[in-house]
């Protein structure tokens, strides 16, 4: 295997980051219709979709969302003012800061989501076919489970 990177290679990457900012600007765009701001609605998907294992406190989402502690708790502030976000105290250990959706928040997230599904499943084979381009380019084959995803017919 050569360490050379193949012009497929650079193709692939580049139609990637182009199919990745187009998906990011759509759902930029759906959420500011929906009267969001997009890291509101980030936060109410980051709230919604946590894995199991993780915890809504302000350090997780902050991780999730990629933003500095002040800045998570900036907009956990006006999510909270505006009724989509509650804030309460961890039952065990007090000084711990929960956040979870109140229904409002659930509601609107619901919306933008569903766009969002909706939209990644017509235009999201294209996205899988970038990553595939750019994994199998070397011999390596992705994981069953994408590949079959991107077989799947809408």
């Amino acid at each position: 295997m050569s360490d050379i990177i193949k012009e497929r290679e650079y193709q692939g990457l580049a139609e990637l980051r182009y199919r990745l900012r187009r998906f990011l600007q759509e759902g930029d765009a759906t959420a500011r219709q929906a009267g969001l701001e997009p890291q509101q609605y980030l936060l109410l998907l980051a709230i919604r979709g946590l894995p199991d294992e993780l915890t809504a406190t302000i350090s997780t989402l902050a991780e999730r969302l990629s933003l500095r502690h002040h800045s998570t708790v900036e907009l956990i502030d006006r999510m909270e003012a505006r009724g989509y976000i509650r804030r309460m105290r961890g039952r065990e250990d007090r000084r711990q800061v929960l956040i979870s959706l109140q229904p409002k928040g659930e509601k609107l997230l619901e919306k933008v989501a569903g766009q969002r599904i909706v939209e990644l499943r017509s235009h999201g084979r294209a996205l899988v076919e970038a990553i595939s381009s750019v994994l199998e380019s070397r011999g390596t084959s992705p994981n069953p489970k994408y590949r079959q995803a991107a077989k799947v017919q809408d």
